[in-house]
């Protein structure tokens, strides 16, 4: 298995761009797990573009399916006193998979006014039963630790698309920044999914990532991460996503547009 650090490392990079051969190990069906393409990414801002200020939000469109020999090339759209933009293509034979535009921002003065959910009394990780089955995940869930700490399961039959999930690497080590966080932000298949009684075919389509704090890294490698669908109709579930750090402090707003097929 390519574990991130080893995923990440095999980047190779010249003036054309970056390129990587992506493994079996990190797809769901047919093409890359979003989460590591959204990372891959943002590697490559991160390798283009060294002194951008810390990342605030990315709007990330999946646009095709992804796998095998994929390519990145990065844009500097504007680039400001204290913020810029940067657009990013992970592209499979020349054609756009993925396109993520990210916001970069430096800290400044401002009134402190938060109305933020705290992180919910739930039990720990190592309280926490497996969130899939060994013989039920999809491939590129066997590079996340995933424990379920309250809700359903998918295809449970539920009654509420709502659940909290302890997730952090497999990847001991796995670097402590915003590439590796992004990576395991999408791993919680969406929300819907726990209300069905069999299996459905999903695909996310847009993701928004809103970050709180930016500095704000747990050093043990777990994050609580919730989904909420918030509504599902005609075949499309909106979902709300929040991550807190493993003490605590809120980090990640999300939200998704998932398209929901019928049953297979």
């Amino acid at each position: 298995m390519t574990n991130l650090t080893e995923l990440l490392g095999g980047i190779q990079s010249d003036a054309d761009g970056h390129r990587v051969s992506a493994p079996s190990a990190w797809t769901q069906g047919r093409t890359l797990y979003g989460g590591i393409s959204a990372a891959l990414c943002l590697e490559a801002v991160a390798r283009d573009h060294p002194d951008l200020p810390q990342l605030r939000s990315a709007q990330i469109a999946f646009i095709g399916p992804a796998g095998g020999e994929v390519t990145m090339s990065t844009t500097l759209l504007r680039r400001g006193k204290s913020s810029a933009f940067v657009n990013s293509d992970l592209r499979v034979d020349g054609a756009v998979a993925t396109r993520a535009l990210f916001c970069f921002g430096g800290d400044r003065s401002s009134i402190d006014h938060a109305r933020l959910e705290p992180a919910p009394n739930l039990p720990r990780p190592s309280e926490c039963p497996p969130f899939f089955k060994p013989d039920s995940r999809p491939n590129f869930a066997q590079n996340f630790d995933m424990r379920l700490a309250s809700g359903a399961p998918p295809i449970s039959g539920a009654s509420d698309a709502e659940n909290f999930i302890w997730v952090r690497h497999e990847d001991s080590k796995a670097p402590l920044n915003m590439v590796s966080l992004l990576a395991l932000a999408d791993a919680a298949p969406p929300a819907a999914m726990s209300l069905f009684t069999e299996p459905v075919m999903i695909s996310t389509m847009t993701w928004t990532v809103d970050v709180l704090a930016p500095d704000a890294l747990s050093p043990d490698g777990w994050w609580l991460c919730r989904s909420h669908a918030e509504t599902i109709s005609n075949g499309y579930a909106a979902q709300a996503m929040s991550i807190w750090s493993s003490d605590g402090v809120p980090v990640i707003l999300g939200r998704q547009m998932v398209a929901v097929f019928s049953s297979r």
